[in-house]
Order: structure tokens, then sequence, then C-alpha cells
């Protein structure tokens, strides 16, 4: 039979343990490098628009993970973008019946690899608003919906390394 005493003493250590472990994730892990992978997005129908895709997307990492970037310093935060879809209606995006017919879609990978092993694996989706880009009539409504994913998968992907 576990005493009163015993329980307290060990629901304690539990306790303490547990405030370690999460005082350690909130510090975050250091990236020493950032990569990111658009070849699955090519054959989607981005063409050469993957590799802006590609760039925006490793400026939106470097500025969302700043504090965590340790150029060298730690493993290398590969990110594979699976796929990008835009809602053909950039209206509302509310149509009430749960299909979110107004969202545009990102899927991503992010992985953390140290000397060619993955440590760590997160698979992330990312919707917004198709309204998320702002007025529809804009020349760049396009770009600005892309870039408003990004950011979402970006923060995502701090959230997961404890950032």
């Amino acid at each position: 039979m576990t005493s009163r005493r015993a329980f307290l003493t060990g629901s304690a250590a539990l306790v303490a343990g547990g405030l370690a472990s999460f005082q350690a994730l909130a510090q975050g892990t250091t990236i020493g490098a950032i990569r990111v992978d658009v070849g699955r997005l090519v054959p989607q129908g981005w063409g050469e628009n993957a590799y802006a895709i590609k760039r925006a997307m490793e400026r939106q990492l470097a500025v969302t993970l700043g504090d965590m970037l340790r150029p060298g310093a730690g493993p290398t935060l590969h990110v594979t973008l699976l796929g990008v879809w835009l809602a053909s209606y950039a209206g509302g995006g509310m149509r009430g019946d749960g299909s979110g017919g107004g969202n545009d879609n990102m899927d991503s990978v992010a992985e953390l690899v140290d000397r060619g092993r993955v440590i760590a694996s997160y698979p992330i989706r990312s919707l917004e608003l198709s309204s998320s880009g702002g007025a529809w009539y804009r020349p760049d409504v396009d770009q600005r919906r892309v870039a408003a994913l990004l950011a979402n998968n970006a923060l995502w992907i701090k959230r997961y390394l404890g950032g």
C-alpha cells in the first residue's frame, strides 16, 4: 500500500521532472541551417514559381526562427513542401457546410537532420482563408495568399521546434 507521503514525494518528483522538460522545450531548438525542397511543386503546375516559393519560404523561416538560428551550430531544418493549393473562389470563405471551400492549403514536412540522420519529423498542414491575400482584384493577390500560407507554415514549424 502506498502511503500519502510516498505518493506526494513521487508526485513532486514527477512535477519537477515535467517542469524541467518543459523548460528545455521552452528554450527551443538551435537550428544550424535551413533547406527547403520544392521538387514536388514543379509537377503540380507551379513550374518556375516553385523556386520563387522556395526562396520566399527560406526567407520566412529565417525571419520566424531568427532567435533559434545559429549557422553551423545545430541540426539542419529540412522542409519539404508537398503541395500548395489555392481555392478558386477568393470570396468570403464561409460556406457554412464545413467543406472549407474558401481555404488555401499547404502541406509540408519539417525534419531536423543531424549528421545525415532524421532526429525529428513534423507533418504540417497550413490553412488560410482565400481572402487572406486581400482584395481579389489586386494584381498580386495570389502572391499574398501564398505568403500568408508560408507565414502560417513557418509559425507552426517554430511551435513544433519549441520556439
